[in-house]
């Protein structure tokens, strides 16, 4: 099975035919990977790396928290990629943007303020979670709408915490 994953506007194709092997464009993986609990943390050997990684579904997309770092994923089988790309559906968030905290946790730093502009993958708050901080960026460009927590501030798993919008 072929998949087109889109990571931080990179493509990856993605080639599922053997069990424990994977061809990411066109390179050989070998892999195994065990869901820890059933909050979305996930154990992954990929050629004999471990890797730890907190995932979750959003929307129409993955999450993905590795080594402190959150990315958003976009995976689409090669004919839903296919028919997307003739339709023209694209990828671009549009709209105002939520983002939520991932895990419960403890935010250490605010990077932004309201009204302030924004680039996508900028960094926007850092949470400290299972002794390690965490740095949530920015899921578009836009203008800071809403900041609803303040450094020291205790956080839950899926609480809003800042708005960004089109800018005006």
């Amino acid at each position: 099975m072929k998949y087109i994953t889109r990571v931080s506007n990179q493509e990856y194709t993605i080639e599922i035919d053997h069990e424990n092997q994977i061809l990411v464009d066109g390179q050989l993986y070998y892999v195994d990977f065990h869901q820890l609990t059933e909050g979305g943390i996930i154990s992954l050997l990929l050629d004999n790396h471990s890797l730890e990684a907190i995932v979750e579904e959003r929307d129409q997309d993955w999450e993905v928290l590795i080594h402190g770092e959150l990315y958003t994923v976009k995976v689409q089988d090669e004919r839903a990629y296919r028919l997307a790309k003739a339709r023209g559906t694209t990828t671009e968030v549009t709209g105002e943007a939520t983002i939520k905290s991932p895990m419960p946790g403890l935010i250490i730093a605010v990077l932004v303020e309201v009204g302030q502009v924004v680039q996508k993958g900028d960094q926007i708050v850092i949470l400290e979670s299972m002794k390690m901080e965490n740095e949530l960026r920015s899921p578009r460009g836009g203008l800071v709408k809403q900041i609803m927590i303040e450094a020291g501030a205790s956080v839950e798993k899926d609480q809003v915490l800042v708005s960004i919008g089109d800018e005006i």
